[in-house]
């Protein structure tokens, strides 16, 4: 087939979301593909997909935290600028603070593919300035980031390949971001998960500082 100029048909339109810096320079890979953490905000997992619109690609960027498997933050946008992932980042950080659980000094590792966007200058000085431990797995290299991937997955298959979250077709990234906000308050606060003990991440987060404060309550 090569030969004469001929290739198979492919089932969907490939998109390229990792695009390696040029440099090839990026932190190391500080989970191992261990993905287990102690406690919320030890250990968040990103990465971003595409979403097919009428006008064009959007791309969602997803900020996931390991021990509960809660969204912390998402952002959707139609480039792959820095800011598709730079914005969820500030989006998380101002989340927990706002609810009271400020993330500490070296407290949090941030772990991403080798995408450019997360190897960008932008991006880990950011990291740098709160200060964020980077993470980021090999190229090319999924399972490195098998967590996220799953998520993705289910983004895919929960929210927008079915009509639950938007009654027709992905007209802009309005559609989308209507779309997938709903399935995030869903999937934070009602999706039952057989890793969590069958509650959802919000109940699961909640259990953990409830017992945390009457630890730390004076006897």
């Amino acid at each position: 087939m090569r030969a004469l100029g001929l290739s198979g048909i492919t089932r969907a339109k490939a998109i390229r979301t990792t695009i390696p810096r040029k440099d090839g320079i990026r932190a190391g890979d500080l989970l191992n593909r261990d993905f287990n953490a102690p406690c919320p905000d030890h250990t968040w997992v990103m990465d971003f997909t595409h979403v097919r619109s009428w006008a064009g690609w959007v791309y969602v960027a997803f900020i996931l935290d390991v021990y509960s498997q809660r969204i912390v933050a998402w952002h959707a946008q139609t480039t792959r600028h820095t800011d598709l992932v730079m914005t969820p980042l500030r989006m998380a950080l101002w989340e927990r603070d706002r609810h009271g659980h400020r993330i500490g000094p070296h407290q949090l590792r941030a772990h991403s593919d080798a995408g450019s966007q997360y190897t960008s200058v932008a991006y880990t000085e950011k990291l740098a300035l709160d200060p964020i431990a980077p993470s980021i797995g090999t190229v090319g290299d999924a399972y490195d980031n098998a967590l996220m991937e799953t998520i993705n997955g289910l983004y895919k298959s929960e929210c927008i390949r079915t009509t639950i979250f938007h009654d027709g077709p992905y007209k802009t990234i309005a559609d989308v971001e209507y779309a997938t906000a709903g399935w995030v308050d869903w999937y934070n606060n009602r999706r039952l998960h057989g890793s969590l003990g069958m509650n959802s991440p919000a109940e699961y987060e909640a259990t953990y500082y409830a017992v945390l404060n009457r630890e730390l309550q004076p006897v």
